[in-house]
This record gives structure tokens, sequence and C-alpha cells, in this order.
């Protein structure tokens, strides 16, 4: 399977980017650094109790100004379409000029670290387990036409991404942090709008507005009609959702490097519980075990069990490094 990233300039390799992350604090010293990337452990002591309250962020017409300045790499991966994002490393370097209320990117860059528990979980690094979800849907063409899909823990959001350039009909987003999404997540959406909305308008000589424009209002209303962004705990997420009627449910919820933590599982299980579709599926990338926060698959697996409401099936292994693992959840009156 053809796996290139396409890069606007010259940036990191994949080979060097190791040290950028915190995992060789807690992994096996015979693994190699990026195989083996974990979520690194917090040094401080951050409790729940700073959890957040879910917030929705409405589009806005300037979006645009948020990637005007920006280094933007493209991932290309087997017959999937190119996904292209803001590049990470220059994020981080450029994260004093930011606005930033929650000042996470601040406290990221002077800890030195990748996650700071019940303040910010880890939404501005895209984790390796995302890539190995992305190769799976690209292995089993997996469609994505007139389905509602749910992008839970998106950080940089390419897998909804992904679902919004393959025709799904509604693409929710949702992360801990405001910051990655206002600054992260919804500039990567409208960057890869904004291709779509290029090519739609190669060749037209109609005597509509100029292309630029066009594309910037084009790009806008695609964010408008199919798009919507969240932020905050899962639990008040729940929370907001429920409020709405009817109650949104979701045929496809994608979530990656999520199950880290076990105090979380609880709370990311009732998502599932209700808000996926009666016939839907959630598909779900991790780790066999996230050394320093305690969690993994393991332990997911067991507690999904234990609650009995879904049937957990395993879809692939990646021994590559640490062992990840794709999976998928579907409610057990399906299966029967």
């Amino acid at each position: 399977m053809a796996f290139s990233f396409n890069f606007d300039v010259p940036l990191q390799t994949e080979d060097n980017r190791g040290d950028d992350f915190q995992e060789d604090k807690v992994k096996d010293e015979n693994q190699d650094p990026l195989k083996s990337q974990s979520k690194p452990v917090e040094t401080s002591d951050s409790t729940h109790k700073n959890l957040k309250e879910a917030v929705e962020h409405k589009n806005t017409a300037d979006l645009h100004t948020h990637i005007e300045n920006c280094v933007t790499e493209t991932v290309s991966l087997g017959s999937l379409p190119p996904l292209h994002y803001i590049n990470e490393s220059v994020f981080e370097q450029t994260a004093p000029e930011r606005d930033d209320g929650e000042k996470i990117l601040f406290q990221t860059v002077t800890k030195n670290t990748d996650l700071i528990t019940g303040v910010y979980e880890g939404g501005l690094k895209i984790w390796e387990c995302t890539f190995d979800l992305l190769e799976y849907i690209d292995d089993e063409g997996e469609t994505f036409s007139g389905k509602r899909v749910l992008d839970l823990g998106c950080g940089a959001g390419l897998l909804g991404i992904l679902a919004l350039k393959r025709r799904a009909s509604r693409v929710h987003f949702q992360d801990y942090n405001s910051t990655v999404i206002e600054q992260l997540t919804m500039p990567n959406v409208f960057l890869n709008c904004e291709e779509e909305s290029e090519e739609e308008d190669k060749g037209k000589t109609d005597g509509s507005p100029p292309p630029k424009r066009r594309t910037l209002d084009s790009s806008h209303d695609l964010l408008t009609e199919r798009c919507r962004f969240f932020s905050g705990d899962w639990t008040s997420y729940l929370s907001l959702m429920e409020s709405e009627d009817p109650t949104p449910k979701y045929d496809i919820i994608f979530t990656s490097e999520t199950i880290y933590n076990t105090d979380y599982y609880s709370s990311l299980h009732s998502v599932f519980h209700k808000l996926l579709a009666e016939d839907g599926v959630v598909y779900l990338a991790t780790k066999s075990h996230y050394f320093g926060v305690g969690g993994g698959l393991y332990l997911f697996q067991k507690f999904v069990e234990e609650k009995g409401v879904f049937q957990i099936k395993s879809l692939k292994d990646i021994d590559e490094g640490l062992k990840r693992h794709i999976v998928s959840l579907t409610f057990k009156k399906l299966q029967s």
C-alpha cells in the first residue's frame, strides 16, 4: 500500500521526528521511538476537577485568515483522497503568536509535554493510530456517502475530513480543548473544503464572482451546511447533544488514541451508547497499553464486556513497535 507524505516546504522526516514526542519517558528502550509512540506521563498534580463544559464553535466567514500564513502538509494513503493539515512543528513554534484563551499552547511548550490531564488531552498531535485507521479504511474501501459521522477526540480532524471528502451528509468534530478546535481542527477542515471548492470552480466562465472569492464563499458554505464543531469533556458533550431535539445519532463514530486513561472509560462508553445509531459502528484505533497513564485495549475491552451493551470485534492488529489495534463496537442486539 502506498503511504507517503507530501510536504509544501522542507520539514522533518518521520525518522527524525521522534525527539518531538515524550514517549522516550515511557517506552521500552529497545523499541523504535516513533513506532512505540504512546501518550506520555503527566508529571503535575492535575486532577479531573477541571473538566471543561461543552460548547459549540460556530463557523466564521474569516476562517481563511487562520491559514493564510500556515505551513501545511499533505498525507496520501493508497487510494484515499489527499488530506491537508497544518504542520505540527511550525504550529508549536508559532504558539506565542496565537490566540489561546486556555493557555495550553504555552503550557505544552514550557512543560515539554503532550498531555496535561484535565487541562490538555493531546489534541495538537496526530498520533500514529490515526494513520492506522486511515490505512484500514483504505484497505476496506469504506464509503461515507449520506452517512452521519462523529470524529470523537478529533485533534487535527483527519478522520472526519476523510468522511467529509467522501460525501458524508454530516460530520461533527469533538475535542477536549477549544484551542484545538479553533486553531487546528476548523482551519484543517477549511483547508480541505477550499480545495474541493477550487476543483469545482475549474472551467467556470459564467460571470460569477472571481474564483478566489467564490472558493472562500463555497468553502464556508460547505462548513456551515455539513459540519459542526464542539469542545469540552465527554460527559458535558453528551448532555449538550441530548438537549437537542432530536438527539443526533451517528452512523459512524471514529475515535483514535482515546482510551489511554481508564478514568474516562465510563463517559466514553456513554457517548457511544447514547449517540450511536441503532445499526451504527464505532471504529476505535488504539495501542495495547499506554505506559504511564494506565489504559489500553485490554482494560477497555474488559470494561465494555462488563457493561454488556456492545459487541467488540478485532479488525486489525499492527505488530510494529508497541502493538496497536483497530476494533469495532456495535450494539449486541444486532449481532444476534
